[in-house]
């Protein structure tokens, strides 16, 4: 298939804005690739390259050939131009990665250059997200869309995805199965106002678990063999040399646990979020300040499957794998009065909430769905960050005032709910400020746009009309919470998340 072709596809795709349109140029795009374009072409489709890293920075896009007039790059040629490019190292490697670039780019025309800069920016705005490229794979292939959905969510590889259902079909798909060391999107929680609304959602009885403050991990053992993940399924072992000791030590064969690791105090009460982000975030094997591991869900247990098991039988078998000093707290309620005093002992002890969950739900990889729904003591969301404005008085010389964006999931963009400088110690000033000069892709002299990939903890009162913002709706005393270093852009909270915070229709 040709290159341009696919960006005509990506281009079209950005313009549409019905879901059913968007599925029908997609669904057109993966038919007419070739089986040995499937993996790289869907992983265009969805804004991503086929390979995670390819050492070609922002800044490098910014200075590129002009564009060729005629097209005659390929999507197999273009794969195999990335592929080189990924795997150059050694001395003289920046001048070689420098020349592949420019080789890819000249051959490259505007329409294709542009897709390009998407691509390796991370930055491709076409609204066609894992869920829209699922319903197109399940057209192109004509498959059923549930089968998609599971097999896309057990391997975490939309590229394996659509191999498998455009050469395979059905049965191709059926053979993709949870394997301990491959992550899996990791279920995930509704927001409740109170726990009274939270027991709507779930039923009763249900079990309520103490929402740690800490960040998400899925360890997967096979044997002495011991692997962390994030919650975006990036490999972090190398990072957590506390969790993989603590996991290797249970008595059992094979398991994928599912849980937070968190720094505490001499007394066991949770250390600041930062300090827990910060300590993941260290590159070394070894950090200052210890994780300490806690696990709510076992997925996989010595050779047999529990995904599909109500959560009582999953949580029974967490209880009978794992000691007690491993396992978050957790008490099951048939009451909102029962509710809210669990709710109480978590917040007594420093803790960030409660996740309330249903007894009887499977795990839904990949789901937020009413099966958990997580309560905390105030109103927050995670945004992301759009632009910052430079500060004056003592604020001067650092960037201040944040300009916030919601997930808009039908274009892939981000819709501004307002501002804040609100929140922020001289710390985190000073990481913003460096942060964000980064991220900058325009500064005024007043206000210095970002690439929207940082997302940001927000604090507020509450949500209200303002026809001031594209969306219609306006954070009421926002505030800095902290900055969420463990989570991408794409999961952000979307615009429908705070208008239905504030009652509020789209307009």
């Amino acid at each position: 298939m040709r290159f341009v072709d696919l960006a005509a596809t990506s281009a079209a795709v950005a313009a549409t804005s019905g879901r059913k349109a968007k599925v029908e140029l997609l669904a057109d795009a993966l038919r007419r690739l070739d089986p040995g374009e499937i993996a790289p072409g869907s992983a265009y489709l969805a804004g991503e390259l086929r390979q995670r890293q390819t050492g070609v920075g922002y800044a490098s896009l910014r200075e590129r050939p002009e564009p060729a007039t005629e097209p005659t790059l390929t999507v197999g040629a273009v794969d195999a131009l990335i592929a080189e490019i990924s795997v150059v190292a050694g001395a003289g490697s920046q001048a070689r990665r420098r020349d592949l670039v420019g080789a890819l780019f000249g051959a490259a025309t505007a329409d294709e250059q542009r897709l390009l800069v998407g691509l390796f920016s991370g930055e491709l705005r076409q609204g066609a997200q894992a869920g829209l490229l699922a319903d197109a794979i399940a057209k192109a292939g004509e498959v059923p869309l549930t089968a998609v959905r599971r097999a896309l969510l057990l391997s975490g590889d939309l590229k394996q995805v659509a191999v498998a259902a455009l050469t395979g079909g059905a049965a191709a798909l059926a053979e993709i199965h949870l394997r301990v060391g491959t992550p899996l999107t990791p279920m995930l929680a509704q927001s409740a106002p109170d726990v009274g609304a939270a027991l709507l959602a779930t039923g009763t009885p249900a079990t309520v678990d103490v929402k740690l403050d800490g960040i998400r991990i899925q360890v997967h053992r096979s044997g002495d063999e011991v692997s962390v993940f994030t919650r975006s399924l990036d490999d972090i072992t190398a990072r957590m040399p506390e969790v993989v000791e603590a996991v290797r030590k249970l008595p059992l064969r094979e398991a994928v646990l599912d849980g937070e690791a968190m720094t505490l105090d001499a007394s066991g009460r949770p250390r600041p979020f930062q300090e827990t982000s910060s300590r993941a975030a260290t590159r070394s094997a070894a950090g200052p300040v210890a994780l300490v591991p806690f696990f709510f869900d076992v997925l996989h247990l010595d050779g047999v499957d529990l995904l599909d098991e109500p959560g009582r039988v999953r949580w029974a078998a967490l209880a009978d794998a794992l000691p007690s000093s491993l396992v978050v707290g957790r008490t099951t309620v048939t009451s909102e009065e029962e509710a809210a005093a669990a709710f109480a002992a978590a917040l007594k002890h420093g803790q960030e909430g409660v996740v309330v969950k249903a007894s009887e739900a499977p795990y839904d990889v990949g789901r937020r769905g009413s099966a958990w729904v997580k309560v905390k003591p105030r109103h927050t969301l995670d945004l992301v960050v759009l632009a910052v404005e430079w500060g004056h008085g003592r604020r001067r010389g650092w960037l201040s005032n944040l300009h916030l964006g919601a997930r808009d999931p039908e274009t892939g963009g981000f819709v501004m709910l307002g501002k804040t400088f609100k929140g922020l110690t001289d710390e985190l000033l000073r990481w913003q400020t460096e942060r964000f000069q980064e991220l900058k892709t325009d500064d005024d002299g007043w206000v210095v746009r970002v690439r929207p990939v940082q997302v940001v903890e927000i604090a507020f009162d509450g949500v209200q009309t303002s026809p001031r913002y594209p969306g219609g709706v306006a954070l009421r005393f926002a505030r800095v919470l902290r900055y969420r270093d463990d989570k991408p852009a794409t999961e952000a909270d979307t615009i429908d998340t705070v208008r239905a915070i504030g009652g509020h229709t789209a307009s």
